[in-house]
């Protein structure tokens, strides 16, 4: 089944930078479109940045664009975010998933997410 792992969170001070993991399984990493998404307490998860499954195209939320940079290697069934200039309110869950996978099941599962704390 569908297995998603994020790593590369961490404390991290405004202006630093951090690259997050996701490593996936269970579905065909290749044909699939995919995405990083983050939670701040209390609310909805939101996409903040989107990539083909070429990895040729990229898209990113208003807030985080040139900043964050998605990436993937479909190699090895990753996709990165890397994190620049980080501010105290990019605090929050980082997810990753495949936006077409949801839109077919939307209870597709989600991995645990890794915590990004940005504090001076």
């Amino acid at each position: 089944q569908v297995q998603l792992v994020e790593s590369g969170g961490g404390l991290v001070q405004p202006g630093g930078s951090l690259v997050l993991s996701c490593a996936a399984s269970g579905f065909v990493f290749v044909n699939n479109g995919m995405a990083w998404y983050r939670q701040f307490p209390g609310k909805e998860r939101e996409m903040i940045a989107q990539i083909t499954d070429s990895g040729l195209y990229t898209k990113y939320e208003d807030s985080v664009k040139g900043r964050f940079t998605i990436s993937r290697d479909n190699a090895k069934n990753r996709v990165y975010l890397r994190m620049n200039n980080l501010k105290l309110e990019d605090t929050a869950v980082y997810y990753c998933n495949a936006p077409g996978l949801l839109v077919q099941d939307k209870n597709s599962p989600w991995g645990q997410g890794t915590q990004v704390i940005v504090s001076s």
